[in-house]
């Protein structure tokens, strides 16, 4: 994670897909051997980490807006007619 500390893109040019797998990474770091990240360090992924989720929701957002717009409808959840 220290490699990508200086040439991390800021949160608002990521897609949501670079997104999450950064946050994903960020998780395994967080989850893994306490002794490798110093209480800073952990607190900084952990700040990346909450914004990271932060863009990600606004990213779905804007996805479902655009969906709906599209379909001139509002989303209905999803359900197989068994009939």
């Amino acid at each position: 994670m220290a490699k990508s500390k200086s040439a991390a893109k800021p949160i608002e040019e990521l897609s949501y897909e670079e997104a999450m797998a950064e946050l994903e990474g960020i998780v395994e770091a967080l989850e893994g051997d306490a002794s490798q990240n110093p209480l800073e360090e952990s607190i900084r992924l952990f700040e990346r980490g909450q914004a990271l989720v932060r863009q990600c929701g606004a990213l779905l957002e804007a996805a479902q807006l655009k969906v709906q717009k599209l379909s001139g409808e509002s989303l209905v959840p999803f359900e197989e007619d068994s009939e």
